[in-house]
């Protein structure tokens, strides 16, 4: 299996290619320009072959970090914030110098949370890449960190953990709503390992992956020095895109050619195989949405909500959080708290907490299992 999956990778269609932070910057803070243009010359290349590139690029805040002469990563949100104002705009300016000069158009797309979180946006952005594919333009996507902050509330006051916090989630978030074939992590690192190669001089790289386990997972140690995600976020990206039926690479991004390597299909990097691809609006939910409150409910519902054969009534129901609406994305939790899933509330708060038994709180067609995912 991992020999044709590999071998698939060549068929590619639509693929997301996320740079990381250090594989733009050079050790001494300046953009590594050799290794830019020798990627996007391979992008250059599959687009003439009739591929469709998206690029999530970090390296904003490490370029104006290096403009503003900083010595080191800026800590406090106020001068990130300023950093990334002055190195966006040098960060486009390389990726639209170095497409025109292969005969390509790179388009800016700066994102925050809120474009994911709210259903809507979420579906005009995924139009209008859509759009920007159709004209042959390459996307140029990064997170609008001039004003994102880390961590999202709902209006309602819920407090909620942020859609993504790193390129990393953003990249996975981008392939499952443009359903691309393939994602591919460029970064400092030529893969998952089987310990933290930086450290552990015995770490042996892990060719293929055919499932997320904790084992695996707990393969996962250690960040790069100027970019925020490290392995634990690089998997919980493999996750959202493997649910998207997308196959994932995470590979060296310094290696000379190695787009080329991964899309010929060779061996190179960590392969994460694809997993059944959730529909549309069941992954927007498990990954993408904002939740608006939480339903606790006993273990005899939460028995059959698991078991994936109803939908969740009042009469299961032991606590409700938050100040939903209908149409909002709630999580469902055990008596204790804990999620472990997530659907749409068909009723708001108030109308939940005054329905009579047998109500339908949340329909089983939007109720997503977290776990599985």
């Amino acid at each position: 299996m991992p020999d044709l999956a590999r071998a698939s990778l060549a068929r590619t269609r639509r693929l997301v290619v996320k740079l990381g932070t250090n594989v733009l910057m050079r050790g001494d803070g300046l953009p590594a320009l050799g290794r830019l243009y020798g990627i996007l010359e391979s992008v250059a290349a599959l687009r003439r072959q009739g591929k469709e590139v998206l690029l999530v690029s970090s390296g904003a805040i490490g370029l104006g970090a290096q403009q503003l002469g900083f010595e080191r990563r800026p800590e406090t949100l106020a001068d990130k914030q300023a950093c990334a104002a002055v190195g966006q705009g040098r960060l486009m300016a390389l990726y639209q110098e170095g497409f025109a000069r292969l005969g390509g158009v790179a388009a800016q797309v700066l994102l925050t949370e809120y474009d994911f979180a709210n259903r809507q946006r979420f579906l005009n952005l995924r139009a209008t890449l859509e759009r920007l594919l159709e004209l042959g333009v390459v996307p140029i996507i990064n997170e609008n960190d001039t004003v994102s902050t880390v961590e999202l509330e709902s209006p309602a006051g819920f407090p909620t953990a942020p859609v993504f916090g790193d390129n990393d989630k953003l990249s996975a978030l981008v392939a499952s709503g443009v359903e691309a074939d393939v994602l591919v992590i460029l970064s400092d690192v030529d893969g998952l390992y089987t310990g933290n190669p930086h450290k552990d001089p015995e770490a042996r790289l892990i060719p293929v992956v055919r499932e997320l386990t904790p084992e695996v997972e707990a393969c996962a140690d250690g960040q790069g020095a100027r970019g925020r995600g490290g392995m634990a976020s690089k998997l919980a990206a493999v996750k959202v895109a493997t649910a998207a039926g997308a196959q994932v690479v995470i590979a060296g991004g310094s290696v000379p050619g190695i787009l080329d390597r991964i899309l010929a299909g060779q061996e190179a990097g960590t392969l994460f195989l694809a997993g059944r691809r959730l529909r549309s609006k069941k992954r927007w939910i498990a990954h993408a949405s904002q939740l608006s409150g939480r339903i606790r409910v006993n273990p005899g519902a939460q028995e059959a909500l698991r078991a994936g054969r109803a939908s969740l009534l009042s009469n299961g129901v032991v606590a409700l959080e938050g100040s939903f609406a209908r149409d909002d994305v709630v999580a469902v939790a055990d008596e204790h708290g804990r999620d472990f899933a997530r659907g749409v509330a068909t009723m708001d708060r108030e109308e939940a907490g005054r329905a009579g038994k047998g109500n339908v709180l949340v329909s089983r067609d939007t109720f997503v299992l977290l776990e599985a995912h």
